[in-house]
């Protein structure tokens, strides 16, 4: 069988007319159908209901540009027509047209093939009952037709399809689904869809949308993506209900304004608050990312006090070179009831602070330096932070002679305050550090000290606060730890027991800090790791004296595969002298004693625990206990504890309940509750249910909670309930994935895997 190759870049008819009738034909283009549904809108990965199609293959027909026509047997006649039959083969190395018949014209310059007509690219696979080309015309068109998108959910029928260079492609009386074949849920209906050449949309006529069999909307023209580049549209809207905004309809609307920038409109109605604009810009460099977020409602319906209420949101992160780095993030609201009352996609009614931070940093293997502008917008009756403006750090490793090394901690900061009787102050801290580390497989020692010297200038002081006041403490740490591995049985299975003892000396000299202001330090809670940290405070302006040790111990469970099974682990501090900075006074010679539990029961049971009993009272302090059963994704029921005894005077002990079940293979229940124990009340009520299936979902979410407003002194009330419904609608294929993502997310506390366990 000879091949004769047409010269190159011919097109179609020329091709035509320069082969000769072989068994096989080369030329050097197939029109090629190209994507012609809106399905180039992103889709998240999801459950495909739809028979998956096999990847193309041209089974090494074609190479190159080339075009190959085979059959089992050929028939020329009179020089003129060639005639092809059983298994016929048409194809390049992006395309395969396969049929039972062929027909090629030389004088007309036409096509035809017949019988179990398939037409497959790397986007598409078509069935029609027969083909005819136009070579003089370059028309291609397909009857009776049914097409199946490749790797995305998408099937249809089309009465034809015609195709042609001038033109594009023309779909007459479509139809499109993203629902298997015989429960087709919801279909849409065409009666043509036109795609032009170099055209990044395609317009539909006429177009009708189904559910099940009953028609539910219908637009005489509209235009759609048939590209994978954004486009501009209409996205999903969001429906909710609650007694704070009534029935809420939120419709955002896509600008893709360049290919690294795009923006989202989102007009929000409101029934109880009128209308209000949301807007998304986004935008994205090789070196550079952001993003700016404006909330707008001009006139508050339901409160005549507020005349115009809004929320801003900038992010930004980026480098200048391989060493510099920038970061930005500034927050604003306009009053204390703005999240409570509109809600928001970044913070939740219990935040009390927005930040507002301007930051660069540069970082090299010897050297890292940040300056950092930090600011806060206070929510409610709490006591205005203090701002730094600037922060300056410098870490500096300026020396290394075998495991020696010295480092040099630097910072200069200035503080302010929004009050107007609150000091300000400007902080300089030099600490060099002279270390001695060693590390094997199995064990490891650090030996460190420090000198710790700081200044401070301080204005509108009063009281015991210096305008100058200086302190120079010195530092000593000592710690180890060790790794020590058996074999062992744990139920009948051979593990890898491990027992991990560490300990720390921490000794830091004393001096009178009572001179110096607070302005960025608080109280640090300790825990199995936080024992081990050495100072009791964040920040500067206080640094407590130390003459203790911290002991702890951690046994492990490890099987064959070095996952964790079991941890325990224990700590606690203890004192040699009193403290003398008042601020980390003390009543015992001891620390609580600090536990963690993480245990993998089983595959389906996991139970986790943190606790801190006091020495002194027995009693204990803190705790935080979850166990959970869980038998897959969306099957998991867990019971969590949360309690602590004193924290700015008050008393938390909180008892909880989150799960998810599946009522059938499409339903899905989830629910949650939590209680304060102490007050005897609900704090949130949550109830969801859910319908997945391959081609469409819902959600209906109803939710009851604490108000958390502020009355106009900012002073918050935690006696007034909230409650709402949400609604959620999606048809996939449409530019919508799975719509469970969030279901479980969802609420005030929402839901978190409570296990710290290495998977």
């Amino acid at each position: 069988m000879k091949a004769i190759k047409s010269p190159s870049n011919l097109s179609i008819i020329s091709a035509f007319k320069a082969a000769t009738f072989q068994h096989c034909m080369y030329y050097n283009h197939l029109i090629r159908i190209p994507l012609f549904f809106g399905i180039a809108l992103p889709i998240a990965a999801q459950e495909q209901c739809l028979a998956p199609l096999k990847p193309f293959e041209n089974n090494g027909l074609a190479n190159g540009d080339k075009i190959v026509v085979q059959a089992e047997k050929v028939e020329i006649k009179q020089d003129t027509i060639a005639e092809f039959n059983g298994k016929v083969a048409i194809s390049n190395r992006n395309a395969l047209i396969n049929a039972e018949r062929a027909l090629i014209n030389k004088d007309s310059q036409e096509l035809s093939a017949e019988g179990n007509i398939q037409y497959s690219d790397p986007s598409i696979q078509i069935d029609s009952d027969n083909v005819d080309l136009d070579i003089n015309d370059n028309r291609l068109q397909l009857d009776n037709t049914l097409y199946q998108l490749r790797g995305l959910p998408g099937r249809g029928k089309a009465e034809r399809i015609v195709l042609s260079e001038e033109n594009g492609v023309e779909l007459q009386d479509v139809s499109f689904s993203s629902c298997p074949v015989g429960a087709e849920d919801w279909h849409i209906q065409a009666s043509a869809i036109e795609l032009k050449p170099g055209s990044l949309w395609g317009t539909a006529k006429h177009t009708r949308f189904y559910i099940k069999d009953v028609p539910v909307f219908y637009l005489p023209y509209f235009a759609f993506p048939v590209t994978e580049q954004r486009q501009s549209g209409l996205l999903f809207p969001q429906i909710s209900s609650n007694n704070r905004t009534g029935l809420s309809y939120e419709q955002p609307i896509y600008w893709n304004i360049l290919p690294n920038i795009d923006m989202t409109f989102s007009p929000r109605y409101m029934t109880r608050r009128g209308l209000q604009l949301k807007t998304e810009l986004r935008y994205l460099t090789p070196l550079h990312t952001g993003e700016m977020h404006l909330e707008y409602l001009n006139n508050d319906q339901e409160d005549e006090n507020l005349d115009e209420r809004y929320f801003y949101r900038f992010s930004h992160k980026g480098y200048l070179d391989e060493n510099w780095s920038v970061h930005a993030e500034w927050n604003d609201l306009s009053d204390d009831n703005y999240i409570t009352d509109l809600g928001s996609d970044f913070y939740n009614r219990a935040d009390t602070h927005l930040f507002k931070t301007l930051g660069m940093n540069y970082h090299s293997d010897d050297l890292f330096f940040s300056a950092k502008f930090r600011d806060f917008e206070t929510i409610g009756d709490h006591p205005d932070s203090y701002r730094s403006l600037p922060e300056l750090k410098l870490q500096y490793k300026a020396w290394e002679s075998g495991l020696n090394q010295l480092q040099i901690n630097s910072e200069v900061s200035y503080f302010d305050n929004n009050e107007e009787d609150a000091p300000s102050a400007t902080r300089i801290h030099i600490a060099p550090k002279l270390s001695l580390p060693y590390r094997t497989s199995w064990a490891e020692f650090l030996a460190e000290t420090s000198l710790l010297h700081t200044e401070y200038f301080q204005d509108n002081i009063e009281g015991e606060l210096d305008s100058h006041a200086s302190r120079t403490l010195a530092q000593v740490r000592l710690y180890g730890s060790m790794s020590l591995e058996r074999p062992a049985s744990w139920f009948g299975q051979q593990v890898t027991q491990t027992l991990e003892p560490k300990f720390q000396y921490h000794y830091t000299s004393y001096e009178d800090q009572n001179d110096i202001g607070l302005y960025d330090t608080t109280r640090l809670l300790n825990d199995v790791v936080g024992i081990f940290r050495g100072q009791e405070f964040t920040g500067l302006d206080r640094i407590s004296d130390t003459n203790q040790i911290a002991l702890g111990v951690t046994s492990r469970i490890l099987d064959k595969n070095n996952r964790e099974q079991f941890r325990l682990g224990l700590g606690q501090i203890f004192y040699f002298d009193d403290n003398r900075v008042l601020e980390a006074s003390k009543e015992s010679n001891r620390s609580a004693i600090a536990a963690e539990l993480d245990w993998n029961i089983s595959s389906k049971w996991t139970i986790n625990t943190e606790i801190q009993v006091s020495s002194r009272s027995e009693k204990v302090e803190r705790s935080n206990i979850a166990l959970e059963y869980r038998l897959g994704a969306n099957k998991l029921l867990q019971l969590n504890h949360r309690y602590i005894r004193d924290i700015s005077g008050d008393e938390i002990d909180q008892l909880g309940v989150t799960a998810s079940w599946p009522i059938t293979h499409n339903w899905q229940w989830v629910g949650r509750y939590y209680r304060d124990m102490d007050l005897n009340r609900s704090t949130e009520s949550f109830i969801g249910i859910q319908y997945e299936s391959c081609c469409w979902g819902m959600q209906l979410v109803w939710q009851r909670h604490l108000s958390n407003r502020f009355d106009a002194l900012g002073n918050q009330s935690f006696n007034a309930y909230d409650s709402g419904i949400n609604f959620k609608f999606v048809f996939k294929g449409m530019g919508s994935g799975k719509s469970s993502r969030t279901l479980l997310d969802e609420g005030l506390y929402g839901y978190r895997r409570p296990y710290f366990l290495s998977n």
